[in-house]
């Protein structure tokens, strides 16, 4: 009981913006399968360009297809994509900044100067650069957006890793004779690890754009996958006579960005401790009044 009220003060700092936006979209990604009133992929050309109706809740697109379900797919093209880049740059970075922050010296200068280049260069320069060598595809668009972005959590790993060891109990810990893989993977990885999946929270929008990017360029997830950034390409030519067809996926794709964007300041002003008030003050006051008087 005490853990389900943690997680409901937690949640009721939240924005409900975000809430509703991030988890309508993780849902709609892990059952979305099981939810699509049609086969997305399914075309009905006598039904194209087909207005909302009992049949279409939300219309067609140019070949007949279900706009609902091609929106629901699209949403679980985007959660896997965005996991499986999140996971491979959070595992690249934080291991490059979790070794930096341990060894220090001149392991630490090499690491962070190879860092320092890969943030130079734009994200999805790199990612152009990363599919321009091995060719479009769904796995080198994953792998180019991984590439593109493990040195921001390199970065933010190898700081929270400095701070970690020059606590106390870790210096405690050296003078105890600790070795080093336990100093590492049970005190030091852990708390570095926590810290930076509050950063790959508000990152997590910013992948599913990328990704939409890419397809909208023709560089990302091919037809006939569902996916967003595909659903406005096959709409531009069709902007002046059915907008809809336009927004809807435009729509979807900006709430998902916003909400992991208020989501993940949201996570972060929690962790940063707040002033008290002064009724707080005055609270821990009277209590310790109340401790001196009981002590003496």
């Amino acid at each position: 009981m005490k853990f389900f009220s943690e997680v409901r003060r937690s949640l009721s700092g939240m924005p409900r913006l975000a809430l509703w936006s991030v988890g309508i979209f993780v849902f709609l990604g892990v059952f979305g399968p099981w939810i699509t009133p049609h086969d997305p992929n399914a075309q009905n050309l006598l039904a194209a360009h087909q207005g909302p109706s009992m049949q279409y809740v939300l219309g067609t697109d140019h070949v007949g297809r279900d706009t609902l379900s091609r929106l629901i797919a699209s949403a679980r093209t985007s959660v896997v994509g965005m996991t499986l880049v999140l996971v491979l740059a959070l595992s690249v970075g934080v291991t490059i900044g979790t070794v930096a922050g341990y060894c220090r010296g001149r392991v630490e200068e090499v690491l962070m100067r190879i860092v320092d280049v890969g943030q130079a260069m734009p994200s999805l320069i790199v990612a152009l650069a990363v599919i321009g060598i091995f060719g479009t595809g769904y796995w080198n668009m994953i792998l180019a957006l991984a590439v593109a972005w493990w040195p921001g959590s390199a970065r933010i790993s190898r700081a929270v890793a400095v701070g970690v060891m020059n606590r106390p109990h870790i210096e405690s810990l050296r003078v105890l004779g600790a070795s080093p893989a336990r100093i590492y993977f049970h005190h030091l990885l852990p708390a570095t690890l926590g810290a930076v999946l509050v950063y790959a929270t508000a990152d997590a929008g910013a992948v599913a754009l990328a990704i939409a990017t890419l397809s909208f360029l023709g560089l990302g997830i091919q037809p006939p996958t569902p996916e967003w950034g595909q659903m406005l390409v096959d709409a531009l030519p069709y902007l002046e006579s059915y907008p809809r067809e336009v927004v809807l996926p435009g729509l979807a794709l900006t709430l998902v960005v916003i909400g992991f964007n208020l989501l993940g300041e949201s996570i972060a002003l929690n962790r940063v401790p707040m002033p008290l008030s002064r009724r707080v003050l005055s609270r821990k006051r009277l209590l310790t009044a109340g401790w001196k008087r009981v002590s003496s």
